[in-house]
């Protein structure tokens, strides 16, 4: 995903000049005289390019600068910190110490365990810097986070999973960063995901750090949405009057009340049943024998389809295994977040949405069809 190299071989990105616009139909003629199955070409020649940009000295240098504008905005990040002192801020998900300058050693970057023991350091200073990860006891230095991979952690959760009693969702940030042109990789609950990839333009960081205090300064002053995210306004009418502070506070209450966060990880770790093979529930599908079940009868049904809450992307339930309570409990916190913050579902690969006659919306999921249907 960082390097130069195709991984999505099925499309080609074209990007048409002012002046000359491309003739798909002549492109693709011309393509196909380069292309075939066995081998795939492009994917072989796009390897080799990756591969060579890769070769030192060219491919050390973008590698270290994208590792040092990485340490510059964790650096930067920290600076901000200090100022804004006993206010809050956004914290970077990483090691408690970082170098002053330059890109460090890899050693700052293994994850060690809390129970890590250090001739180096005393007991006190090795168990602050060695809880920073939330991960408690595990093979010690066995992994190592990517310091170009930063985690930004919004205020209202602790790494033990307690909610405070305000707090600033992450989706919310991220579509306020949209908006004033900061695309983020991936959200969570109360963190969110940036990469610095090589070739990144240098100092761009400082758009993001711009951006985000310009956040918290319309929070802390709780300004309307219509004039600080009037894209997401123009769709979603209803937050036009709704201030900011008060917008984060109500997504932020509803994922308390379900504990979202202990629920996502407790229904990964929920005992799963399978009732029968998942080749014998999928043909459930071509022989019509399904049947679609709301969210409240679920439990104790099993499944036809796979069954993925998007993030993080994991099947929760794969074809013959079946709904529990953690599980269907997850479905609800969904049906009612979707019900009542629209713009910030959850995706849920396996959930279908209807509308009745009444005009109320429905979730439902597809089910091994009941003998007693």
């Amino acid at each position: 995903k960082l390097l130069a190299g195709i991984s999505q071989a099925s499309h080609v990105l074209v990007q048409d000049s002012q002046n000359t616009k491309l003739d798909t139909h002549l492109f693709n003629e011309a393509y196909l005289m380069h292309t075939s199955t066995s081998p795939q070409y492009s994917i072989i020649a796009s390897c080799d390019v990756a591969a060579a940009m890769m070769e030192p000295p060219g491919g050390t240098a973008l590698v270290e600068e994208s590792i040092m504008e990485a340490l510059d905005f964790r650096r930067a990040m920290r600076k901000v910190d200090e100022e804004y002192g006993d206010d809050w801020w956004f914290k970077l998900w990483g090691p408690e110490h970082l170098v002053e300058e330059g890109i460090g050693q890899a050693e700052d970057w293994i994850i060690h365990s809390d129970g890590r023991k250090s001739s180096s350091r005393s007991k006190k200073a090795n168990k602050a810097a060695s809880r920073w990860h939330g991960f408690g006891k595990l093979a010690d230095g066995f992994n190592m986070l990517d310091p170009i991979k930063a985690t930004i952690v919004t205020p209202g959760l602790n790494l033990d999973g307690e909610f405070d009693t305000s707090g600033v969702p992450a989706s919310i940030v991220t579509k306020f960063l949209a908006e004033h042109g900061v695309v983020v990789e991936k959200t969570g609950l109360y963190s969110f995901f940036i990469m610095f990839t090589i070739g990144i333009t240098k100092g761009r960081w400082n758009t993001l750090l711009t951006a985000l205090q310009q956040f918290k300064d319309d929070y802390d002053r709780n300004h309307p949405l219509w004039r600080i995210l009037p894209e997401f306004c123009q769709k979603h009418p209803r937050y036009e009057r709704m201030g900011l502070r008060d917008l984060c506070q109500f997504v932020h209450e509803m994922y308390a009340k379900y504990d979202i966060a202990r629920l996502t990880t407790d229904m990964y770790l929920s005992d799963l049943s399978p009732a029968m093979k998942p080749s014998d529930a999928y043909a459930h599908i071509a022989q019509r024998k399904t049947e679609r079940v709301e969210i409240d009868y679920l439990e104790g049904r099993i499944t036809v389809g796979l069954v993925t809450p998007y993030p993080p992307g994991i099947p929760l339930l794969i074809p013959g295994e079946v709904f529990n309570k953690k599980i269907v409990d997850y479905l609800k916190f969904s049906r009612d977040l979707n019900t009542n913050c629209p713009g910030f579902e959850t995706d849920i690969h396996g959930l279908v949405e209807e509308v009745g006659v009444d005009g109320v919306r429905r979730f439902y999921a597809d089910c091994v069809k009941s003998s007693l249907s």
